[in-house]
């Protein structure tokens, strides 16, 4: 990334769900970082079928495409070195089970604002304008 150039584009579609001024995020098997639950776009998937599709893998639950609503998308540089771009379209919706761990995700927590610095920096983009429209405590 020296050169200032994006290598990579990540294209994600993620699922912002928050209760009592916290977001629900999950920790992938094998990894130290928190992410708001969701995952990659696979070929020409639309962004509700990427986040039906990933949001039942990860947290065994059927969000109701009905009521997916776009929260907003955040674009940026995943790591200082690597030079991937991490773009976010992030979703809000109800589901419909109980929300649990799979086998994918190591760990699910609710977090705060002050948990901010244990995501990504996209991941961060998107606290930052949930704090700041009062969702976030």
């Amino acid at each position: 990334m020296a050169d200032g150039r994006v290598r990579q584009l990540i294209d994600t579609v993620a699922w912002v769900r928050i209760e009592e001024g916290r977001i629900l995020c999950a920790r992938p098997r094998g990894k130290g970082v928190f992410y708001i639950p969701g995952g990659k776009r696979e070929g020409a998937d639309t962004d509700l079928q990427t986040l039906l599709r990933e949001i039942e893998e990860e947290l065994t639950v059927a969000l109701l495409p009905e009521t997916a609503a776009h929260v907003g998308t955040y674009e940026a540089v995943h790591g200082p070195t690597d030079g991937a771009l991490v773009r976010m379209s992030c979703y809000t919706a109800d589901y419909r089970g109980t929300l649990a761990a799979s086998s994918e995700i190591e760990e699910v927590a609710w977090f705060s604002y002050a948990d901010r610095a244990l995501v990504p920096p996209v991941d961060q983009l998107l606290f930052d304008d949930l704090v700041h429209a009062g969702l976030l405590r």
